[in-house]
């Protein structure tokens, strides 16, 4: 059985809830309602510190529920191109987890798949196909 937890789920609904129009534009007429008080309380550091101070707070924890958000999306997504990988004749297994690897590893495979390119746009040039798949040594 699959649990999930209480900032999981939290973290899921935040982001889907805060994307809605209506609520960007109950942000918008909170800043409308901060303006026109502006005067009532004479524009005070006070009347300043509750909008700086909650937009601070909000700002603050949004960043953590983005970064979940986009870490969930993203190993989401590397999963599935693990399986179109693994599940794609010709493929090479060996870039499965190519995400795990050091920048210099990750540096010698782009080059790799940038000379391929290279070669298949020289193709395209001179009038050949370049729907082949050819086979580098990786």
């Amino acid at each position: 059985m699959r649990q999930i937890t209480w900032y999981s789920r939290f973290a899921k609904a935040c982001p889907r809830f805060c994307g809605r129009p209506i609520v960007f534009g109950l942000a918008v007429g909170t800043i409308l309602v901060w303006i026109i008080t502006g005067p009532m309380f004479n524009y005070s550091n006070t009347w300043q510190l509750v909008i700086n101070t909650a937009t601070t707070i909000i700002t603050f924890l949004m960043v953590f529920l983005i970064q979940s958000t986009q870490n969930r999306d993203t190993e989401a997504i590397q999963i599935k191109l693990d399986e179109l990988i693994r599940a794609t004749k010709g493929a090479h297994n060996s870039l499965l987890d190519i995400e795990e690897l050091e920048e210099i590893q990750l540096d010698a495979f782009r080059a790799k798949y940038e000379a391929l390119a290279e070669l298949a746009r020289e193709k395209v040039d001179n009038g050949i196909l370049d729907t082949d798949t050819p086979e580098p040594d990786i």
